[in-house]
């Protein structure tokens, strides 16, 4: 039986084995996945464990993305790119290091905008964490041609654009409104309207009518940045999708199945959601 798990500390939130656990099912799969409380102090030694232990790899949330990241022996460009790590699997005895939020993003967008994001217009990002930079990281690798990062503390989107490059500036947070008025998507990856969080203020109003509004906060579902855009008729993205697309990678690498993120699935966590 194949074995995996996410870490995490604390960990009892994460939904990876809700998303995990349906796939073994739905594919028959010999296999576990599990939650596996680490403390920080302990990450080191759970991750020189993990091959004894007969864990085929695991996911990552924090407050160890950066520290996976530096104990990996190889590490994508994605994971480099972003400086932190969410999916660890074996090669070969050595541990490698991928950050798969990106590529979840943009497959949960494509879904259901195939062109996206468009060659022509540029993309506005709000928030410099590691959520961001993963997503800014596949957008440059898709062919965007302008991404415009917007962070309460501008010294941080400043060095995510000096990170990135030329295809990436920094501006003040209380420009992303104004200065989105050109925008064929806006994306909002920080925690700002998650529940328990303070709302994201932004005017949709100063946005093209054709503006593709994401938000990769996905409890409640549809957040006030969401709900406002569909008012005003934007086309919008919710962040369960990301959630979901994200785990396909791991889930390939460990039990060797490419699992499909369905309806069936999506209604699970959205149960889930409801019920907490």
């Amino acid at each position: 039986m194949t074995a995996a798990c996410v870490i995490g500390w604390p960990v009892a939130h994460s939904r990876s084995p809700l998303i995990h656990g349906y796939w073994l099912r739905t594919y028959a799969v010999a296999g576990s996945y599990v939650r596996r409380a680490v403390p920080p102090e302990g990450l080191d030694a759970f991750l020189r464990g993990m091959r004894a232990e007969g864990l085929a790899g695991c996911n990552v949330t924090l407050p160890h993305k950066e520290g996976a990241l530096r104990a990996a022996a190889e590490a994508t460009a994605a994971a480099r790119a972003v400086g932190a790590a969410n999916t660890l699997w074996f090669e070969a005895g050595r541990l490698i290091a991928d950050n798969t939020d990106g590529v979840g993003f943009l497959a949960h967008v494509r879904a259901q905008l195939p062109h996206f994001p468009r060659p022509d217009r540029p993309v506005s990002v709000l928030g410099a964490g590691g959520a961001a930079r993963a997503i800014i990281h596949a957008l440059l690798a898709e062919g965007a041609p302008h991404i415009s990062v917007f962070n309460r503390t501008r010294a941080r989107a400043e060095q995510v654009a000096l990170h990135f490059g030329a295809r990436v500036s920094a501006h003040a947070w209380e420009e992303r409104a104004a200065h989105s008025r050109g925008a064929g998507a806006l994306i909002n990856a920080t925690s700002l309207g998650m529940q328990g969080s303070a709302p994201l203020d932004l005017d949709v109003a100063a946005l093209p009518a054709d503006c593709v509004v994401a938000d990769i906060v996905y409890v409640p579902l549809a957040t006030p940045l969401l709900a406002a855009a569909r008012t005003r008729g934007l086309a919008t993205i919710d962040g369960l999708g990301m959630l979901m697309h994200q785990a396909v990678p791991g889930f390939q690498r460990w039990f060797g199945v490419r699992p499909q993120v369905t309806e069936e699935l999506r209604s699970l966590l959205v149960a889930d959601i409801g019920a907490r």
